[in-house]
């Protein structure tokens, strides 16, 4: 039987550096149909500050997301990217109107883009974890995945510094 990929998807606490979302599909799903499942993995009581990602998170669909979850889209716009009508776009128009007039390099600067290495570090804890999946079944893969996540999650947690202010 031959090798079938299996691609994580992750949605961090840029705070707490937790992994407060993962889906996992087969590698013919792209990344920003995931985008509303993750989000939606967050209790709708939580506040979610910002998503932050790459490109191929320009979409439609990504943006209404995050619009509807009040989170404000950190995502550079594709090369000749249009304005957009509606609300869910504000923050989108604001991105292309900045990249045209300030240049890529200063937007990603200003927005906070930066923060997107935080999940990129975070996918590259996962992995030392073990490149390959020992379970065999679909289900029982996402099961070892979430564990994974898991284990992660108290990892972070022991290694995070209990900072206080001194008096």
């Amino acid at each position: 039987s031959r090798r079938q990929w299996r691609k994580v998807h992750l949605g961090i606490d840029a705070q707490t550096l937790q992994i407060r979302a993962i889906a996992v599909t087969t590698n013919e799903v792209g990344d920003s149909p995931m985008a509303a499942d993750l989000l939606g993995q967050i209790p709708s009581n939580e506040e979610i500050a910002s998503f932050t990602g790459d490109g191929a998170y320009d979409t439609q669909d990504v943006h209404k997301a995050c619009y509807l979850r009040g989170a404000i889209p950190i995502i550079p716009p594709r090369k000749g990217a249009k304005l957009r009508k509606g609300l869910a776009f504000a923050h989108r128009n604001e991105a292309v109107k900045a990249c045209r007039q300030l240049g890529r390099a200063i937007w990603k600067r200003w927005s906070g883009y930066h923060r997107r290495s935080l999940v990129e570090t975070k996918m590259n804890c996962f992995k030392r974890l073990g490149e390959k999946v020992m379970a065999r079944t679909f289900e029982r893969q996402v099961t070892e995945l979430h564990i994974r996540a898991s284990i992660l999650n108290q990892f972070t947690a022991l290694g995070t510094p209990q900072t206080v202010a001194a008096a």
